[in-house]
């Protein structure tokens, strides 16, 4: 099966190493990425089984990531390492990540051609068995988990309010601490 959350093969390692520490310390690797250019970085991305990480989490596996990549020693040379949350707009490495964010915008991304074209936007319905499936303009398709190269939630509106309104559910926005949000409902000229 594809694996979107280590693609190349040091990410792979890295994984390997890290991943039964960000387990053991309660929460799921989401993505592991080697970032090339002025500076080099090892990007970690994790969130609790149940969606939702917090910046004291983000420390944490910091802390633990670090101590066990210094044993280990995979990277020959210096980089900075870096322990996020996905993000809104996250990207979708496991199956299991199109079950839960089915009914959002997402861009899939394959290795090969598929009738003509690579890339693919619109609506996740879901999965059935190995298959991603999306709605596009053309109807409902399945595309293989294995020939994903890339996948990611696109930034909306209805995103943004499912994100409020499960961290406002999580206890972590306290209402009373903001104003009421307004919206404008008027139609532009």
């Amino acid at each position: 099966m594809a694996d979107l959350i280590a693609k190349a093969a040091i990410d792979r390692r890295v994984k390997e190493i890290i991943e039964p520490v960000v387990e053991g310390l309660g929460f799921e690797l989401v993505r592991v990425r080697m970032l090339s250019g002025k500076t080099t970085i090892l990007q970690v991305m994790a969130e609790r089984p149940d969606g939702g990480i917090e910046v004291d989490d983000c420390a944490k596996i910091s802390n633990e990531v670090s101590a066990i990549m210094d044993v280990e020693d995979p990277i020959a040379d210096n980089y900075a390492l870096e322990v996020s949350s996905p993000g809104i707009d996250r990207p979708l490495t496991r199956l299991k990540d199109f079950d839960m964010w089915n009914g959002y915008e997402a861009k899939l991304e394959t290795a090969d051609l598929i009738d003509g074209q690579r890339r693919f936007k619109g609506v996740l319905a879901g999965t059935e068995e190995d298959e991603v499936l999306i709605t596009i303009d053309q109807g409902t398709i399945g595309l293989k988990f294995d020939w994903l190269t890339d996948a990611k939630l696109v930034l909306s509106d209805e995103l943004i309010a499912e994100m409020l309104r499960a961290r406002k559910a999580s206890g972590i926005i306290d209402d009373d601490q903001f104003d009421e949000i307004q919206t404008d409902t008027s139609e532009e000229e």
